[in-house]
C-alpha cells in the first residue's frame, strides 16, 4: 500500500493546482479540465505520477448520481417526445463515424484498428473487442484518450462563448435532501457493483445513473447534488483522463496522433453542422442538440448542459442514445465490413 502510494499522493494536489489556475484564467469547467490539463502536463515534464486508485470510480459515482437526479417525470416526457428525434441523432453519429473510418482505411490504416479506434462508444468496450479481434490495442487506446480530451478541451469554451456566459457563473441549484440522496449515493454503490457482475457496461456511470434516475421520476424530486461532492467527482475524473497522457504517448506515432487529431476535429465540425439541420427541422435548440450529438464522454457533455442551463436531462438521453446504438451495431457491423472487405479488395 505504501509502495502504491508514492506513485500517486501528488496527483490529487496537482489536479487542485490545476483548478485553481483554471478558475483563475475563468476558463469553463476548471475542476475537470484544469486537474486534467494539470497532470498531463507534470507527467509530460517527466514525473510521471499515477492514477488515483478507485478515483475515477468514485467521480463517475457521484456524477452518475448527480445526472440521474435531473430524470424528473417532466424531463423524461421531453425525452419520450423527442425519441424519434434522439434516436436519428444516434444513426446519424454512427454514420459519420462510419465514413470517417472508410477514409481512414484508405489511408493505410487496418480496418479492424480503425474502426474500433474511430467508433463514438465506450473506451473499455472498443479496447475489449480490439483483443478480440486482435487489433492495434494501443493505437485504439490512444485515439480514445485524444477523442475525449479533444472534446473536453474545445466543446465547453465554445459553448460558453456561443451562449455569451462567463464560466464563473453558475446556475442556481435546488438544495440536496439528504433523506433521499443518502441512501441513493449507497445503492448506487450496491447497483454499480451488481451491474459490474453480471458484465453490462460502464458500472460506475450506469448503475447509478439508473437508480437514482429511477428514484428522482417515481417520486418527483427536485434536488441536486451538493457543490463540493460535483467538484470532487470532476476533480477525480480529470486527474484520471489526465493520467492517461505522458512523453511516450505523444512519441509513439506523431503521424498517427496527426491522423486521430483531425479526424475528431472533422466529427466535431460536422456534429455542429448536423445539429444545426435537426434543430432547423426540428425547432429544438442548437446547443443541446449539439452537446447530445457530440461524440464525447456523457460526463463532459452533461457537466456542459448543467453549468449553461442546457437541458441536462435530454442530452444524457441522447447521449445515452448514441452509446446503446453504436454499442449494439458496432461488433455486427465489423464482422460484416471484414466479411466484404477481402471482396472489396479485389475490385478495380
Amino acid at each position: 500500500m505504501l509502495k502504491t502510494l508514492r506513485t500517486w499522493w501528488a496527483t490529487p494536489l496537482v489536479g487542485i493546482g490545476g483548478v485553481l489556475l483554471a478558475r483563475a484564467a475563468n476558463w469553463p469547467l476548471p475542476w475537470i479540465i484544469g486537474a486534467m490539463l494539470a497532470v498531463i502536463l507534470v507527467r509530460c515534464s517527466g514525473w510521471t505520477i499515477a492514477e488515483i486508485p478507485n478515483g475515477r470510480k468514485s467521480g463517475q459515482w457521484l456524477i452518475a448520481t448527480s445526472i440521474g437526479l435531473h430524470f424528473t417525470p417532466a424531463v423524461l416526457q421531453e425525452i419520450a417526445a423527442h425519441f424519434p428525434l434522439m434516436l436519428g441523432a444516434a444513426l446519424l453519429t454512427l454514420l459519420l463515424a462510419l465514413a470517417g473510418i472508410a477514409f481512414m482505411r484508405r489511408q493505410g490504416m487496418d480496418l479492424t484498428t480503425a474502426y474500433l479506434a474511430f467508433m463514438p462508444a465506450n473506451f473499455a468496450e472498443m479496447i475489449q473487442l480490439g483483443m478480440r479481434y486482435q487489433a492495434n490495442v494501443s493505437q485504439i487506446a490512444a485515439a480514445h484518450s485524444v477523442r475525449l480530451v479533444l472534446i473536453v478541451l474545445s466543446v465547453p469554451p465554445g459553448m460558453f462563448l456561443l451562449m455569451h456566459i462567463a464560466p464563473g457563473a453558475a446556475p442556481a441549484r435546488p438544495p440536496a435532501d439528504w433523506l433521499w440522496l443518502g441512501p441513493m449515493l449507497a445503492g448506487g454503490v450496491l447497483v454499480a457493483a451488481l451491474w459490474k457482475r453480471v458484465g453490462l457496461p460502464n458500472p460506475w456511470m450506469f448503475g447509478p445513473m439508473a437508480l437514482c434516475g429511477a428514484v428522482t421520476a417515481a417520486f418527483d424530486l427536485h434536488m441536486a447534488l451538493p457543490v463540493e461532492l460535483s467538484h470532487y467527482g470532476q476533480l477525480m475524473i480529470g486527474c484520471a483522463l489526465g493520467s492517461f497522457f505522458d512523453r511516450s504517448f505523444f512519441r509513439r506515432s506523431p503521424a498517427y496522433l496527426l491522423k486521430v487529431v483531425i479526424f475528431t476535429l472533422s466529427m466535431i465540425a460536422s456534429t455542429f453542422a448536423f445539429a444545426w439541420g435537426f434543430a432547423t427541422l426540428s425547432g429544438s435548440a442548437l446547443l443541446t442538440l449539439v452537446l447530445g450529438m457530440m461524440p464525447g464522454s456523457t460526463t463532459e457533455m452533461y457537466l456542459t448542459a448543467e453549468a449553461l442551463n442546457l437541458g441536462a436531462g435530454m442530452v444524457t438521453a441522447m447521449q445515452i442514445m448514441r452509446l446503446v446504438v453504436v454499442m449494439l451495431c458496432a461488433e455486427p457491423l465489423l464482422k460484416c465490413w471484414l466479411a466484404r472487405s477481402p471482396a472489396l479488395e479485389e475490385e478495380p
